[in-house]
């Protein structure tokens, strides 16, 4: 049996996939912390295809979906699936490293809510950055996360691999969504995915910013559905 894997973003927990757990019930879907565990992008991979043995169905958000590709990449033969959701195959550029090592003084200094809190908009279409009750459904699992695993997440993401030369060998179905105004992942870093991946489908959404699965659950929930119904 195939099981769906939810990947969080970085900070992330179950909170970002509340509307997914709830709309694609039938499959059963869990919600992985891995990337809580450990403090690379393969090392997180290779603790997900330990924690959940047999095929696996991956659907990442932003850093799960790093995740996600680097999974594919150790094991193609155990992954039935991927859905990739406002992410990045490239490496960290000099100018996001710059912006992440600024954050990282002050997340050591256990300073969190002063980076997070006036920059939360910045995750989020500006129609959604003025709903009040979605951006502290966003800060508040990210403040839960702590400034230790800020740190290292980030860290992590920095390090990350360039998945690119990889994808090309990817065979399963591959869904590659991404907000069409997403500030933080732009949209072309997604048509790259799609370009590279044999066959894969690539979904803009509209009035969307990084946050997908929380800004527009609904047309989210619609194009994964869609998806898992073909694996099926």
């Amino acid at each position: 049996m195939t099981s769906l894997v939810l990947l969080p973003g970085l900070a992330g927990d179950a909170e970002m996939w509340r509307d997914q757990l709830r709309d694609l019930a039938a499959w059963r879907p869990q919600v992985s912390d891995v990337h809580m565990r450990h403090a690379s992008i393969p090392e997180m991979a290779a603790a997900l295809l330990v924690r959940h043995p047999g095929r696996l169905t991956l659907c990442g958000a932003s850093m799960g979906g790093m995740l996600a590709m680097e999974a594919a990449r150790q094991a193609p033969s155990r992954v039935a699936g991927l859905a990739l959701l406002g992410t990045t195959a490239r490496p960290e550029d000099d100018a996001m490293r710059q912006v992440r090592d600024k954050a990282l003084a002050l997340f050591s200094q256990g300073r969190v809510a002063e980076v997070i809190e006036p920059n939360a908009a910045f995750a989020f279409h500006p129609r959604h950055a003025q709903d009040a009750a979605l951006l502290a459904r966003y800060t508040g699992f990210v403040l839960r996360a702590g400034a230790q695993q800020l740190v290292r997440q980030n860290r992590a993401v920095m390090a990350r691999p360039d998945a690119r030369p990889h994808l090309p060998a990817i065979r399963c179905p591959t869904l590659v969504m991404c907000g069409e105004d997403d500030q933080l992942t732009p949209i072309d870093r997604s048509r790259e995915i799609a370009a590279l991946v044999p066959g894969a489908r690539l979904v803009a959404v509209p009035e969307c910013g990084h946050m997908l699965t929380m800004e527009q659950p609904g047309a989210v929930n619609a194009q994964l559905r869609r998806w898992l119904a073909r694996l099926d």
